[in-house]
């Protein structure tokens, strides 16, 4: 198993990581000629060793050759630019689920949708070759996992596009939520909206526990140079002749209720509800009550973070007066997903691993209903003809 780690012990930006690729193995000219494909100018990368408090690493910098005739872009002219380049399908995906997570976090600090979102610093150049490149650069690594340490986020106060604002800035903690985090190390921003949305859309795992061989390390050095802590991203690379379970445990939480007074029209809107929020799961379970009265038990399925909220979608959607709840640990097989080419067009397929061998393959079921009513199919046989292909 290949294991990508990120020691965030410092923080992390799009620069930073770039750099932490490249000392991690990408060919900076693989990387350069990728992202031609995106066929922007204006632009290009600066390659260099550097260092920061006596750490050696390596410095990329995205220079921007004429800053005046800069655009700021929104979500939609971001997404059409990398769907028309010939860049990878893993590598679009990937870009879009990171930008798509800074967009949501502005819209959500903005009171405004994700398409109004109007990209400052994340439209611009710069940012877009950071965000791109990362997805270049995990695509050229193949690892087969990416771990991370908690996030450092620093401290103080930061300025950007809106003024003055705390650190974390308020884009960031957005992004971060529900992720392991560390603050106040340094008096400056150490992660940035960037650096956040790259892993969190990339990580499979947060842990502090590193409990696999360390093969190589690299440094990713950052812009900045003004405290003791050493501006540097920190990323270890592991690969394991051994033939892994392909599992990982994760505390989850459980939220019960019984309900047998409720119109049973509601729980569609209940569970949409409550899936929307984040649940990782909800189901009802037929139960017999008090008075032999028949009855549902409704179960959700979630992280701790959005416990609140939870609570409150069931209070406020169902008929219940209260609720249980207590931790469980769940065991996940590792999942990954891929876009494949059939005669009836694109499917996205998961596949599942247990020790180290695929064991299941499953198209996106919508994916199946719109090719089945695009070309006059039935589910069924639009099933067998993607299967032909997996």
């Amino acid at each position: 198993m290949k294991i990508l780690y990120y020691d965030c012990f410092a923080g992390i930006s799009g620069d930073m990581n770039l750099g932490a690729m490249i000392g991690l193995g990408v060919d900076p000219g693989y990387l350069k000629a990728e992202l031609q494909k995106l066929n922007i100018e204006g632009f290009h990368l600066e390659i260099k060793k550097d260092k920061r408090r006596g750490v050696t690493g390596t410095k990329a910098t995205v220079v921007i050759e004429n800053q005046e005739n800069e655009k700021h872009r929104h979500l939609k002219h971001v997404e059409e630019l990398i769907n028309k380049s010939s860049l990878p399908a893993e590598v679009k995906s990937m870009s879009i689920k990171i930008f798509d997570l800074i967009a949501v976090a502005e819209a959500n600090v903005h009171g405004i949708s994700k398409q109004q979102v109007h990209f400052h610093e994340v439209g611009a150049l710069d940012s877009i070759a950071d965000i791109v490149g990362a997805a270049i650069c995990i695509d050229y690594l193949k690892v087969d996992k990416i771990m991370s340490a908690p996030i450092q986020l620093g401290g103080g106060t930061v300025r950007c596009a809106h003024g003055i604002m705390p650190v974390p800035a308020p884009a960031t903690i957005e992004i971060v939520q529900n992720v392991p985090v560390k603050t106040g190390l340094v008096q400056h921003e150490a992660t940035t909206p960037t650096g956040a949305a790259i892993l969190v859309a990339m990580v499979n795992e947060f842990t502090e526990q590193i409990n696999f061989p360390i093969h190589k390390i690299a440094y990713g050095i950052g812009q900045r140079d003004i405290s003791e802590v050493p501006n540097v991203l920190r990323v270890y690379l592991s690969e394991d002749d051994k033939s892994p379970d392909n599992t990982k445990l994760e505390e989850a939480w459980m939220l019960e209720c019984n309900i047998d007074d409720m119109n049973p029209e509601w729980y569609s809107h209940l569970f949409q509800e409550l899936f929307e929020a984040g649940a990782s799961d909800v189901f009802l379970t037929p139960i017999i009550m008090k008075k032999s009265r028949p009855a549902n038990m409704l179960s959700v399925l979630c992280n701790r973070g959005i416990i609140p909220e939870i609570k409150a979608i069931v209070f406020n959607n169902s008929t219940t007066i209260g609720m249980r709840e207590y931790a469980v640990t769940k065991t996940i097989l590792e999942r990954r997903e891929k876009e494949i080419d059939t005669e009836l067009g694109k499917v996205n397929v998961k596949y599942c691993y247990f020790q180290g061998n695929e064991i299941r393959a499953k198209p996106e079921f919508d994916d199946i209903k719109k090719l089945a009513a695009r070309h006059g199919l039935s589910l069924n046989k639009v099933e067998e003809i993607i299967r032909k292909k997996l």
